[in-house]
């Protein structure tokens, strides 16, 4: 008796073992904070299929996989401004015939950012149309309305009157990313690959959109109106945003729950306009956002093909994104009056916060993802570019820093103020030569120009 029960329990075990076996394993490489929820709602739908999350950000345990051909995920999340170098490396596959009749689901911005040469290499998961985030009580101090601003002549006329009030009405101490965005928001293409993926241009320079741009920073620079001391996110960042010595944000739409979690003290004080461009015309760009690709050496095409569609294509994958306070790039949940009509967001403790003081910011943001330009190209080195931005471009910033510290102290010693010790105040040296952010750009062209060269791409400039 007892042989019989011990063989049917064993057979009934190793049947259950194979059943698991059976099942298609599935490796998801993400930093989506809903992925888990993505992959137990997949799995509900899919039995399958089983899902494997790792997460993860940056490239260079992806790359490492990669080289070394092994341990490579199946699925992996991609921010748009890398998907290309991805694409035009051939470790992702095209997933051109599997997404036929998907041009109108997404927005402009984010169904052109995946794409390569007329060919798509992923689905948009989120999006980052820019916005213009401002302290509208800081504002107000200064007698700026935040939103008549719609033009940069109106920004910067702004930034006067913040000035005269000790106020910064932005921080930037280098970001290519932001960068990036601007050049893009002003009609800009400074970067253009061939269609075989060899061949790269770069025309900063020369391009109308980055000299456009480039100059009006310079001057928003020189005249001290930007605080190139606290790089976005640091600590000081955070509590320069706090106390009101930085007014505004220039960001894509991701950045209200950011806003909520960095800078809680100041709820109801914000609000959210379009982002303000050359001219006043209503254009944008994408800043930020990330798709999801399936890498050529997946042995289970399918089925991860599935569960991207699941996740950026289906509705029940799309709604949980956005539950976890992702800004979606579908044209269906941007025009939901759920979605135009919220005026809170959620805190960690899932509490609603009325963070814009009432405003029903998804209107704003959502004709901003409506108004993306398309045609804007990325590097297919982009990672290696924004990383040398900093130690090129950037230069310009730490000059403006001292520079800005020199004239501080100065002026601090000229009124007869002291150190609150009672010491004299240290005067430092002027930083030296002026170094422009038009010699930063030619830096930064020329460094890209010899990596894109070491990399094996015919390099071209104007």
């Amino acid at each position: 008796m007892w042989s019989l029960v011990t063989t049917v329990l064993l057979v009934f075990g190793l049947g259950a073992c194979a059943q698991r076996d059976n099942r298609t394993v599935l490796t998801v490489w993400s930093w989506e904070p809903s992925m888990r929820s993505l992959a137990r709602g997949f799995e509900a739908r899919n039995p399958d299929i089983r899902i494997v999350i790792k997460s993860t950000s940056g490239y260079e345990n992806l790359n490492t996989a990669i080289e070394d051909g092994y341990g490579q995920p199946d699925v992996v999340q991609l921010e748009y401004f890398a998907l290309q170098q991805y694409a035009i490396s051939g470790q992702l596959r095209d997933l051109t015939d599997r997404a036929a009749g998907y041009d109108t689901t997404y927005t402009p911005g984010t169904w052109s950012s995946v794409h390569l040469n007329g060919r798509v290499y992923g689905l948009p998961m989120d999006s980052g149309p820019m916005a213009f985030f401002y302290n509208q009580e800081v504002l107000s101090e200064a007698g700026v309305d935040g939103s008549a601003i719609h033009t940069w002549k109106d920004y910067y006329e702004a930034a006067k009157k913040l000035k005269s009030i000790g106020v910064y009405i932005a921080a930037d101490t280098g970001e290519a990313s932001f960068y990036d965005a601007m050049i893009w928001l002003a009609g800009g293409k400074p970067f253009r690959t061939s269609p075989d993926g060899k061949t790269v241009t770069v025309d900063l320079q020369h391009d109308r959109g980055t000299a456009q741009f480039t100059r009006f920073w310079q001057k928003m620079i020189d005249e001290g109106l930007v605080d190139t001391r606290h790089t976005m996110w640091s600590d000081g960042w955070k509590n320069a945003l706090g106390r009101g010595n930085v007014a505004s944000v220039f960001a894509g739409a991701w950045m209200p729950s950011l806003l909520l979690s960095d800078v809680p003290g100041t709820a109801g004080l914000w609000r959210v306009g379009r982002i303000p461009t050359p001219h006043g015309q209503r254009a944008n760009a994408e800043n930020g956002g990330s798709a999801l690709g399936v890498l050529s050496s997946s042995d289970k095409p399918n089925a991860a093909f599935r569960f991207i569609e699941y996740a950026c294509h289906e509705r029940e994958g799309i709604a949980t994104r956005v539950d976890g306070g992702a800004f979606p790039a579908d044209n269906e949940t941007l025009a939901r009056s759920d979605f135009l009509h919220k005026a809170t967001v959620k805190d960690e403790r899932g509490i609603d916060i009325p963070y814009f003081g009432g405003q029903e910011f998804n209107r704003v943001l959502s004709q901003a993802a409506n108004e993306v330009s398309t045609g804007y190209q990325y590097l297919p080195f982009e990672v290696y570019a924004r990383t040398d931005f900093r130690t090129t471009v950037g230069k310009v910033y730490q000059w403006s820093t001292q520079q800005q510290a020199m004239l501080k102290a100065k002026a601090r010693v000229e009124a007869g103020q002291t150190n609150p010790d009672g010491s004299a105040i240290a005067v430092p040296d002027a930083p030296g030569p002026r170094i422009s952010l038009r010699n930063g750009i030619a830096l930064w062209q020329s460094d890209l120009m010899a990596y894109g060269t070491n990399q094996g791409f015919t390099m071209r400039q104007p």
